[in-house]
């Protein structure tokens, strides 16, 4: 199989993906509600309203960079006076927004009613919506999410879903429009489903060769962050699953002479997927997995899919605000990763110490050592920048992935 060739989920996916950037306009062009919201804010509470429309300027700049203009939508935010310090998600959309959507492949995001941001992934978000807050003269909500040193208290749970219905107020006020929790609840079920289908199609990664790479994975999340609580996530992440089960029974592999299994840990870089992808198959190496779509459907310290309670969905859906990364302690970490090498077989993991992303890479260092240490698994660290091209040389990461090669074949010997 040729890596770059597009699989029917793959075909299917970009189809998808068009046809909700495109729905959200129109929608916002008969008069709905529209919202941009940080990317971990539980979306499906706005299916409890009639017409409301969510955006995700994380997503729509990852696109960017994946499309190949993040540099570019970097320059117009830093020619504003913002520093290259700053994450790159941050400067590529408001550098879009600044150009009123031009040079974005889908033509910039629906004008906003409302802000809503968190601070469980990093506080830098709550100050990149406060750019959009004071440009676009328009509110901006903040959901509190307490940091994770060990599992999710009732305390901090209670806090948070004080903190939804806050916002639910906040919406039926502004959009006119009365909230319906049993909408929710569907929203939930749907969401539940599927994460169900979506931990199937990660486990394939269990086949030896693995019948997926954590490009695809990266690839394959953006419907889950755009199209929350809806049947059509549902329907396309089953046809995933089982495409993916399907090219498995006929041997079809994105790495046939899988030699190395590795593991990622940090955020995709969107403007590499495709050569990374290449470089490292023609290698025989396969990325099988990464901490940042396992964590997907899941709770702090554990990749394991978390089963949400459709009855109580505002409960499920605060529960799960500390599923990713970035919102948990080294020890909470270091345990989900432990757990995935050794379910996935992993010989090496490799640590992409991200300069826009410092909350996912502060651990790294440590994580590296106690998983070399108490594993005897070899790792490397690699610096990237997971959307702007401009801070990534790829052949110094190719030098270190080659040299953490070496390591799994001394290891082997």
């Amino acid at each position: 199989m040729k890596t770059h060739e597009k699989t029917s989920a793959g075909k299917e996916l970009t189809q998808l993906m068009i046809k909700s950037y495109l729905g959200d306009f129109e929608k916002a062009q008969n008069g709905a509600f529209v919202v941009w919201i940080a990317i971990m804010v539980p979306a499906e509470i706005f299916s409890g309203f009639d017409t409301i429309v969510y955006s995700i300027p994380e997503s729509h700049a990852a696109m960017n960079a994946g499309k190949g203009v993040g540099p570019l939508q970097c320059e117009k935010a830093e020619n504003r006076g913002y520093s290259m310090d700053l994450c790159s998600y941050a400067r590529i959309d408001m550098g879009s927004v600044f150009d009123q959507g031009k040079d974005s492949p889908v033509g910039g995001l629906p004008k906003p009613d409302l802000l809503i941001s968190n601070n469980n992934n990093c506080s830098l978000l709550v100050k990149w919506f406060e750019v959009y807050q004071r440009e676009l003269n328009i509110p901006h909500f903040i959901i509190d999410v307490p940091f994770c040193y060990a599992s999710q208290s009732k305390k901090n749970l209670n806090y948070i879903v004080k903190q939804y219905w806050e916002m639910i107020r906040l919406i039926e006020t502004m959009s006119g429009q009365t909230f319906h929790m049993e909408k929710v609840e569907e929203a939930v079920r749907w969401t539940g489903e599927a994460l169900k289908h979506w931990k199937h199609f990660l486990s394939h990664a269990n086949h030896r060769p693995s019948g997926i790479t954590a490009f695809d994975t990266f690839v394959q999340m953006a419907p889950f962050l755009t199209m929350r609580g809806t049947k059509e996530l549902a329907d396309h992440y089953a046809f995933l699953a089982h495409d993916t089960q399907q090219r498995v029974e006929k041997k079809i592999f994105p790495v046939p002479e899988e030699k190395y299994r590795l593991f990622w840990d940090n955020i995709a870089p969107w403007h590499q997927l495709k050569n990374m992808s290449r470089r490292m198959a023609s290698m025989n190496a396969n990325i099988v997995g990464a901490t940042y779509t396992s964590c997907i459907g899941a709770v702090e310290g554990t990749f394991q899919r978390y089963e949400y309670d459709d009855s109580d969905p505002l409960c499920s859906l605060a529960r799960s605000m500390n599923s990713t990364v970035c919102p948990s302690g080294l020890t909470l970490r270091t345990r989900a990763m432990k757990d995935a090498i050794k379910d996935l077989g992993i010989d090496g993991v490799v640590f992409a110490s991200n300069r826009s992303c410092k909350p996912y890479s502060l651990t790294q260092m440590d994580q590296a050592k106690m998983i070399a240490t108490s594993m005897d698994v070899p790792t490397v660290m690699i610096d990237v920048d997971h959307a702007d091209v401009r801070n990534y040389n790829e052949e110094n990461v190719f030098i270190r992935i080659g040299a953490l090669l070496e390591k799994v074949d001394e290891g082997r010997r």
